[in-house]
């Protein structure tokens, strides 16, 4: 009897390939084992402050704002410095000139210690002096009429403070408001409506349009807005006008003309006057080459930085204009006659303030109306920044500084003053109302002008000015202008 032999399992068959370890768990051996699903990432939300971070740098990157009131501050200032100077024609020899009692040497020593700039500086002959002038004038008169309005800018701006600074103790606080805003408005397009470059830039594209509408080839109208420098003409005055004004700031380079220093003396700290002026002249050279040239990009990008500059620019006028009202309600607060309600009364009884001494003797006699304009000058003037964002209330008091600034004119024979304030009062009129002064000017031009209403492609009543809250171009991609 044989002892049994011990019987061996059943043999599995198992692939050849299976060598993994014995210490494995055998759960990870189990076939097609659920996996627990990734969870997406939940999309990206912004926050309210960087919601409203993105639409403050759309709006002001997006658009030139408020055409029509830095329009008004291109005329009204503009206005107000050109009438000055017709006016003081026959006396310029005395305020400015040789013949000051402020000798050119007495200006040099002030101006050193001040750092101020003044053209004037660089000669002291007759000549140069009515050269100076004269382009101040002629700068006024054009930058009024809105020709060459970027240009026309920078040399407004260099008239006012090359006469201001000759004689600096000529002049009122209205002359300190013109000095500050003849460099705010190098900044800004002022030109975008009401002036000579809006109608040009109108007409240029009321011409492309009809030659595109009036079966040119589909080329020829891609051309217009596409290519490089399409329908717009080669700007030969534009060329000429920057060419000489190069060439002139070359000259007074190469002479050593006084004050006129790279990196000391300027209007900021570390850039001198010639920094600034072979600047804004390389700048128009630019803007002019990537609105020709350069479609995209780079024409996107330039773009958006001359509107962020006229935004910010447009920004500190409005600042600037608040801060002299408040600053000037705080002060007189101040005093002991504002405060007792006198102090209107001691400005009607002198002489030298008394263009109608009638009229100002009857206003300074009455007690009740002395006391009620003092306290009202005071009360508006502290009260106006506080109203900005009251546009109802704002507009009152509003309406009620220009009549005070016209009485100002008017009482006590400050016309210039009175009129460079209301220009500066004008960044805050409302935009309805200046469109509505628009149309109704426009409307008065068409009855008295039929024919040549007629024959201008300025596209019907208003003179085809664009909409205040749209994007504008300044005035036309002209090399100056």
């Amino acid at each position: 009897m044989t002892s049994p032999t011990p019987q061996q399992p059943p043999s599995t068959s198992q692939p050849s390939h299976t060598t993994e370890p014995t210490d494995v768990p055998q759960q990870a051996h189990a076939p097609h084992a659920p996996q627990a699903p990734t969870a997406t990432p939940a999309p990206y939300q912004e926050t309210r402050v960087e919601r409203a971070i993105g639409r403050l740098f759309g709006r002001a990157t997006g658009r030139a704002l408020a055409p029509y009131q830095t329009a008004v501050i291109r005329i009204g200032f503009s206005a107000t410095w050109l009438l000055f100077l017709l006016r003081e024609w026959p006396h310029r020899l005395t305020l400015y000139g040789p013949d000051s009692p402020w000798s050119l040497d007495m200006a040099r020593r002030l101006l050193g210690a001040n750092h101020a700039f003044s053209m004037l500086l660089w000669s002291d002959g007759r000549g140069w002096f009515e050269c100076v002038y004269l382009m101040a004038v002629a700068a006024s008169a054009a930058l009024l009429l809105g020709w060459r309005t970027r240009t026309m800018s920078v040399l407004f701006m260099l008239g006012v403070i090359s006469l201001q600074n000759r004689s600096v103790f000529i002049g009122d606080g209205g002359d300190n408001v013109i000095h500050l805003m003849s460099m705010y408005l190098v900044l800004t397009r002022c030109g975008q409506v009401w002036s000579l470059d809006a109608r040009r830039a109108r007409r240029a594209r009321a011409a492309a349009e009809a030659a595109a509408a009036g079966g040119e080839a589909s080329e020829g109208a891609g051309t217009v807005e596409g290519t490089p420098g399409g329908g717009r003409g080669r700007d030969l005055t534009g060329i000429v006008l920057w060419a000489v004004l190069g060439l002139a700031l070359a000259v007074a380079q190469l002479t050593g003309s006084y004050a006129l220093l790279w990196f000391d003396n300027g209007p900021f700290p570390h850039i001198g006057w010639s920094l600034v002026l072979w600047g804004l002249w390389a700048a128009h050279a630019l803007w002019w080459a990537v609105q020709r040239y350069a479609p995209g990009e780079p024409r996107t990008v330039l773009d958006t930085l001359t509107k962020l500059a006229h935004n910010g620019a447009l920004l500190v006028i409005m600042v600037e204009v608040c801060l002299v009202y408040s600053t000037a309600g705080w002060y007189k607060i101040q005093g002991s006659r504002w405060q007792d309600g006198t102090a209107v009364y001691y400005p009607m009884h002198l002489d030298y303030f008394s263009p109608w001494p009638a009229l100002s003797q009857l206003l300074g006699s009455n007690g009740l109306m002395v006391m009620l304009i003092t306290y009202g000058t005071v009360i508006v003037q502290v009260a106006f920044p506080f109203t900005l964002f009251n546009r109802r209330l704002k507009n009152v008091l509003l309406v009620i500084m220009i009549c005070e600034h016209l009485s100002i004119a008017f009482l006590l024979g400050l016309p210039f003053f009175s009129l460079a304030m209301i220009a500066a009062d004008a960044v805050f009129l409302p935009t309805n109302f200046l469109t509505w002064v628009s149309a109704r000017v426009s409307g008065l031009h068409e009855r008295l002008f039929p024919r040549a209403v007629a024959a201008a492609p300025d596209g019907g009543p208003g003179g085809g000015e664009p909409p205040a809250r749209t994007d504008h171009g300044g005035g036309g991609h002209t090399l100056v202008g």
